[in-house]
């Protein structure tokens, strides 16, 4: 049986206004911006993990270096490109470890007219999510966000460290922070 989750609208016109006209969110909640906090699952030198904010799914989570790169493929080098898939990698089996998905997406989004910084969306798809509601569907912020308390976020961000914190050989576990 799958848990009930509660959608709530998302406001698609101001999201819009906002990423295309305001600051780069990924720097703001870096630079510790008013009003650009997220739930932090990981962090070290030059990769942030954190909390999407308007989540399709539960515990959905994006990585970020903390650097302005927007380009996966031209912005990076190769050695900067695979440590950022190795924390890409390790947060996913974190997700996959908390919540136990279905199957666990895991998309680079984002475009020079809005949300430039490269991020990594990692969306485990709950189980037993009708065929119809999956996909490119569960990611769709018009088919409404989770609504959920700064107190459930917190929760699920403590469960997400911990299951970092448990996997072995990775680096930088001990450089978890929470921004809520």
């Amino acid at each position: 049986m799958t848990p009930e989750r509660r959608y709530q609208p998302h406001d698609l016109a101001a999201y819009e206004a906002g990423v295309r006209a305001g600051p780069c969110f990924v720097c703001a909640f870096v630079a510790g911006a008013p009003g650009a906090a997220h739930v932090t699952v990981y962090e070290d030198d030059q990769h942030i993990a954190f909390l999407d904010r308007y989540p399709t799914v539960p515990g959905k989570v994006l990585v970020a270096p903390k650097a302005h790169i927007e380009h996966a493929v031209r912005d990076l080098d190769e050695p900067a490109y695979l440590r950022l898939m190795a924390v890409v990698r390790k947060v996913a089996l974190a997700v996959e470890a908390v919540l136990r998905p279905e199957r666990t997406y895991l998309l680079s989004l984002g475009s020079q007219q809005g949300n430039a910084h490269l991020h990594w969306h990692i969306a485990g798809l709950p189980a037993g999510t009708p065929y119809r509601q999956q996909q490119f569907h569960a990611l769709m912020t018009e088919n409404g966000v989770l609504a959920s308390t700064d107190e459930e976020a917190a929760a699920t961000g403590e469960r997400l460290r911990a299951a970092l914190s448990a996997l072995s050989g990775f680096s930088g576990a001990s450089g978890f922070t929470d921004s809520t």
